[in-house]
């Protein structure tokens, strides 16, 4: 079995591709078949989150390319800009991720969260895309939830945090 061992700093010319949902590119462990039918183990530490056109390493130098596989999702298109910050805004409140562009909003398909949508006066269409959901306000792409409270600054007055 091809063993993938290494995510690449910057995209190479690849050997092999490899599509995976989004579900399957935040697992750190996981065994794939890559495009053209070979067997293969992702074996990557955790926290790492997979975009479309990411690149990994195999143990024997292989290098294969991630491509974001189309999956059922929920695409909410819409020229108002308020409308769609606020179609935004209530599926961020329920923790729900998103992929952001100019002019939609996309989400993993959920009928409950469509009616939501709905109710706010947009309109959703159900359909098989690529799922590139934002990576998080203290995540870098390499995932995480990193920030620190540190202060190296004096005064007199106390903080509370």
């Amino acid at each position: 079995m091809i063993r993938l061992t290494e995510k690449l700093d910057t995209p190479q010319v690849a050997d092999a591709s490899l599509s995976l949902t989004i579900d399957q590119r935040i697992r750190s462990r996981l065994k794939v078949t890559l495009d053209d039918g070979r067997d293969a183990g992702v074996f990557l530490p955790r926290g790492l989150i997979l975009r479309g056109g990411d690149c990994l390493r195999s143990d024997c130098g292989l290098i294969v390319e991630i491509k974001a596989s189309a999956e059922t999702v929920s695409t909410v298109h819409c020229e108002d800009t308020l409308l769609l910050a606020r179609v935004s805004y209530h599926l961020g409140n329920r923790h729900v991720p998103l992929q952001i562009a100019p002019g939609f909003v996309r989400y993993q398909h959920d009928h409950v969260l469509d009616a939501m949508v709905k109710g706010l006066g947009a309109q959703v269409v159900c359909e098989q895309q690529p799922f590139e959901p934002e990576a998080g306000a203290y995540s870098s792409e390499g995932g995480g939830h990193h920030h620190s409270h540190d202060h190296d600054h004096d005064h007199d007055h106390p903080h509370a945090h």
